[in-house]
């Protein structure tokens, strides 16, 4: 497929998949909000040729549908990959026979890899220098309240510093200098483990930061791959070929032969400074907290250079359809990982961290429950916050099948575990605490106890203004803000049992028209609430064991110390409807 965004572009554009825009625009907030506009129609991607302060263009949105994602990679990888996992059981043992009935699977297997090429084949080398200023990036700004312009799609590629063993990864860089950045990393990625280690012997890390080249290799940089994957290896698999590399003189790290930019330096040991605030995928500002920096020396990159950019924010945003081609991609691998899990799935509406679900082999009382804590503690999915569980096969895109599948089955006093004072994904602020918060596991197994509710009857409810079914089982609420009455959720279930008595699961949100789109009620119900604190359920405690009984109440409602959602600027908004007919 292809070698460079540049391929990729002049695809798009003989696709009728990209529009080139002339007029002049600001990388400060204008550029962010045309692309925020253009993604909400399933526009194009957009090329900006005139950018405010840089003679460097822009282009954003290069992956904002689902079209334009297959036009990225097409079939071959998610059919390979279907093939690598059939081929387990069909080579097992091997024999001459089977091995030639795999000869077109075992050819694109060989070539996956890298190859490194000349400095005067690498595009990427064709112009270097040491006088490095990152001001001088056409960076944007995304939402008025970041602290400084970020590099959005950035390619943070990082060694261990014993084993050598390669991380690339997507963690914003913060342009605070004209030759330092902040750098995101949080404690749970690679280039996290790689900076601790390093510490840990008192080094600096080599660091180097790429921007473009082969669209697999900004998909790869996402993909929680396991920590033994080579994301390098990965992007060669999603390319169909080998990835082309090339080295500087002196210079400890590969370079991408086709990227747009490389910048190279080190993160120092035992240095912090703020970084942000960052309107994120969440949906909210991303507080300030001290984080790394990156110093920066080296520059490489093409002469004709594109900057690609991306925009954040309440989804959906680019990432959603990013993440849901990784998810496609690699579902065939989650039984071969984690037996006995038979489909698995995050949800981009909730900052895929925030929620998933799973479709899980129930052969004995409660194995479902170990499968559970299997996926909890695998990769990325340990920063998972709510996990949902069924055996019933459903299509778990659809968040509706999977909760009636579970609520059908859910039991409160057998089926509901929380994990109190655990670690938590940076970007959620629920648990009060940076870092740190609470995750819980429902569960429905078995076969079904009840016939769900689906309209609701119970009449009027003190202090309720609003209340919409989500599905059978779930209900939405909404009543007082968490400021007027912050105990509002325990009144709830101390004076409503009777009107919530045919609910297994009832939300208390600030509106409860969000129940009709599972867009609207992902994003506000989970992105709001830790287990912990919020959840609120009649219980006993048997010996050592918390017996809970129905409703499940969870106050979803907006608190005051939770980062403010991303809005954007009234004059912004009025700048980019006057001018919209220049842009198109």
């Amino acid at each position: 497929m292809h070698i460079n965004i540049r391929t990729f572009i002049q695809q798009l554009r003989q696709e009728n998949e990209l529009i080139e825009i002339n007029a002049p625009v600001d990388p400060y907030l204008e550029i962010p909000e045309i692309h925020r506009r253009v993604i909400d129609e399933q526009g194009p991607a957009l090329l900006f040729t005139n950018v405010k302060g840089s003679d460097i263009p822009v282009v954003t949105n290069l992956f904002g549908t689902i079209r334009r994602v297959e036009l990225a990679f097409g079939p071959k990888p998610e059919a390979l990959v279907q093939q690598l996992v059939d081929s387990i059981d069909d080579l097992m043992p091997p024999s001459p026979s089977k091995l030639w009935g795999k000869r077109g699977m075992i050819k694109d297997v060989l070539k996956i890899g890298t190859k490194t090429v000349k400095p005067s084949k690498a595009p990427v080398m064709e112009y270097y220098t040491t006088d490095v200023n990152m001001k001088k990036l056409p960076a944007l700004t995304g939402w008025h309240l970041d602290s400084n312009p970020f590099v959005t799609l950035p390619l943070v590629y990082t060694e261990h510093p014993g084993k050598h063993e390669h991380n690339l990864g997507m963690y914003r860089i913060e342009i605070k200098e004209e030759k330092k950045t902040g750098i995101h990393w949080q404690i749970h990625k690679g280039g996290g483990f790689h900076h601790y280690e390093a510490e840990q012997m008192n080094q600096k890390l080599p660091v180097t930061l790429f921007l473009g080249g082969p669209p697999a290799l900004i998909i790869s940089a996402i993909a929680p791959v396991p920590e033994a994957v080579p994301e390098l290896m990965f992007t060669s698999m999603l390319m169909g070929d080998k990835l082309n590399l090339t080295h500087a003189p002196g210079y400890p790290h590969p370079l991408i032969a086709e990227a747009e930019f490389a910048f190279g330096g080190y993160v120092p040991p035992h240095i912090r400074e703020p970084e942000g605030p960052f309107g994120d995928h969440y949906g909210y500002y991303s507080w300030a907290h001290d984080f790394p920096v990156f110093e920066v020396g080296h520059m490489w990159k093409r002469k004709d250079a594109i900057y690609p950019a991306t925009v954040v924010g309440k989804p959906k945003q680019e990432d959603y359809f990013i993440g849901e081609y990784l998810q496609r991609l690699m579902s065939p691998l989650f039984p071969v990982v984690m037996n006995g899990v038979k489909q698995l799935w995050t949800y981009a509406e909730t900052g895929f961290h925030a929620l998933a679900g799973a479709v899980v082999r129930e052969s004995y009382y409660k194995e479902g429950l170990a499968h559970a804590l299997r996926i909890m503690g695998e990769g990325q999915l340990t920063l998972t916050k709510f996990l949902m569980v069924t055996n019933k096969d459903v299509d778990l895109q659809d968040f509706s099948q999977l909760l009636e599948a579970v609520l059908e089955r859910f039991l409160p006093e057998r089926d509901l575990l929380i994990l109190n004072d655990t670690s938590m994904d940076t970007l959620d602020y629920t648990g009060r605490k940076f870092n740190t918060g609470s995750k819980a596991i429902m569960t429905g197994l078995g076969e079904p106890v009840r016939e769900l509710q689906r309209s609701y009857e119970g009449g009027t409810i003190p202090g309720i203004n609003g209340v919409q079914p989500y599905c059978g089982g779930c209900l939405c609420v909404s009543g007082p803000s968490f400021e007027e009455e912050p105990e509002f959720a325990s009144k709830l279930l101390e004076n409503a049992a009777a009107q919530l008595s045919g609910w297994q699961l009832v939300f208390l949100v600030d509106d409860a028209s969000i129940a009709a789109t599972q867009s609207q009620f992902l994003w506000t119900a989970f992105t709001r609430f830790d287990p912990a604190f919020d959840l609120y359920a009649k219980h006993e405690v048997v010996r050592n064991k918390l017996k809970y009984s129905g409703p499940i109440i969870i106050d979803a409602r907006m608190k005051s110390f939770y980062p403010e959602t991303v809005e954007t600027r009234e004059d912004i908004d009025e700048l980019v409807t006057s001018r919209w007919n220049e842009y198109f």
